[in-house]
């Protein structure tokens, strides 16, 4: 069973900066790491994406601010999170995808106070 953990999250000052961090277990088959977030009220939407190959891919929203990347191994991926804005709050997910599918994380909240 594919175990997703992350951590980072907090409270931050408009502008600031927040690094995300996840770690996968149970697999040897991930294909590709994804950050998602779900503002309250809202429906969850995919921010990055790092396939097992090295391409990253970004939500409009966040290009240009935040930068997806791996750590050692394809199980670990950071989400680095730069000039942020109160419309950034949200709990983010991590979700590592394999053969099988997509395994979630529990979530780390992120507040962005103007």
């Amino acid at each position: 069973q594919v175990q997703v953990v992350e951590s980072g999250g907090g409270l931050v000052q408009a502008g600031g900066s927040l690094k995300l961090s996840c770690v996968a277990s149970g697999t040897t088959q991930i294909t590709a790491m994804q950050w998602y977030r779900q503002a309250p009220g809202k429906q969850r939407e995919l921010v990055a994406t790092i396939t097992s190959t090295g391409i990253k891919q970004y939500t409009d929203s966040v290009k240009g601010r935040f930068t997806i990347s791996s750590g050692a191994g394809k199980n670990v991926v950071y989400l680095q999170m730069d000039s942020l804005t109160p419309e950034d709050t949200a709990v983010y997910y991590c979700s590592a995808r394999d053969i099988f599918g997509n395994s979630w994380g529990q979530g780390t909240q992120v507040t962005v106070s103007s």
